[in-house]
């Protein structure tokens, strides 16, 4: 017999009408009576919090953090599934992921359909969800949908209605759940986790500011003057932005407060290509690139280095270690594993 916890936190897994739209009500046992079991698993549920994934906070995150650290602290727990809206879904399980160290996987899974729905995905995505939290090992923090399995880095939310909701936009899955069993590519290594924070740790304020046509400094100063302790650039194209912005990230830098650039693209890397306010110059002012990341894990990635630093320490050289972990890339002979072909 598998031991595996699942962690109820609301979302649209745990959604039912509310006379003018859904919203996350149903309690963590409700959503596991929902749909079967895997044969030979066993489960417990914690019920942390319920609510819609777009109210999601930093204290919630660090709550779900501590969480799944003392549900780890059992030696007779096999795994843990996540249940979670998927609107910030790939922002908590990077998060988590960052601070995982041990061996038993943290499995990510939510619904695109509400709990009644007569046509919804919650009891095949859970059913997945279980399967893989109670078979799986070495992975970190994943994310299962739609049959398929996703490492948390990397991975977002690629469509807002349809049942195939995440993806890597610049990589493949770690593996597919079919038949009753989950089948694996090649594992990506992971970087070693960042110290884990108290869980009463101050929530240090991290913005987003995209840039776009006629954009300028005002929203990088605003994000300042409201206390952002690190600020995330989704610039055009690979990573550009004004020389305006780049005299306001070179002082924000000079201030203390570390910036990391990433895209508003939808995939690729960014890159030091262009001046001008580029890439280049943001380097040269003190920015650090975020590789592939989207700019909400960007975001996430800057938030955990803040967390995993002491304060009055630069967070600097901790965000740089997290930025430069990228996954090694999966051969095109698993393609079989993103569009279900089998060998």
């Amino acid at each position: 017999m598998r031991h595996v916890v699942v962690i109820s936190t609301g979302g649209t897994i745990a959604s039912r009408w509310q006379g003018e739209g859904y919203a996350a009500e149903a309690a963590g046992s409700e959503v596991l009576a929902a749909g079967a079991v895997p044969e030979g698993v066993e489960v417990r549920v914690v019920d942390l919090f319920t609510v819609n994934s777009s109210r999601v906070t930093t204290a919630h995150q660090l709550s779900l953090l501590h969480a799944v650290h003392d549900v780890l602290a059992d030696p007779e727990v096999d795994g843990i599934v996540v249940t979670h809206g998927t609107d910030t879904l790939e922002e908590s399980a990077f998060f988590v992921d960052l601070f995982h160290s041990d061996r038993r996987p943290v499995v990510f899974t939510g619904a695109q359909k509400p709990l009644d729905a007569e046509d919804g995905d919650a009891a095949g995505n859970l059913y997945d969800a279980l399967l893989t939290a109670a078979t799986g090992s070495d992975l970190g923090a994943v994310i299962v949908f739609a049959g398929q399995v996703f490492a948390a880095r990397g991975t977002v939310k690629k469509h807002t209605l349809d049942a195939r909701a995440f993806g890597d936009p610049d990589g493949l899955p770690l593996g597919r759940v079919e038949f009753g069993r989950v089948s694996w590519g090649r594992r990506r290594p992971r970087a070693a986790a960042l110290p884990l924070p108290p869980a009463d740790a101050p929530h240090p304020r991290v913005d987003i500011i995209a840039h776009h046509s006629d954009g300028d400094a005002v929203f990088v100063q605003a994000a300042l003057a409201a206390g952002a302790r690190g600020l995330v650039i989704a610039g055009t194209g690979a990573g550009n932005t004004t020389p305006e912005i780049v005299d306001a990230v070179r002082a924000a830098v000079a201030g203390g407060v570390p910036v990391a650039v990433s895209t508003r693209v939808a995939a690729g890397a960014v890159a030091p290509l262009y001046t001008g306010g580029g890439a280049v110059d943001l380097v040269a002012a003190g920015a650090q690139l975020a590789g592939t990341l989207r700019p909400a894990q960007t975001r996430i990635a800057l938030l955990a280095a803040l967390l995993a630093t002491p304060r009055g320490q630069d967070a600097g050289q901790t965000l740089h270690t997290v930025l430069s972990a990228a996954p090694q890339a999966l051969s095109r002979s698993e393609l079989y594993l993103a569009d279900g072909v089998g060998h």
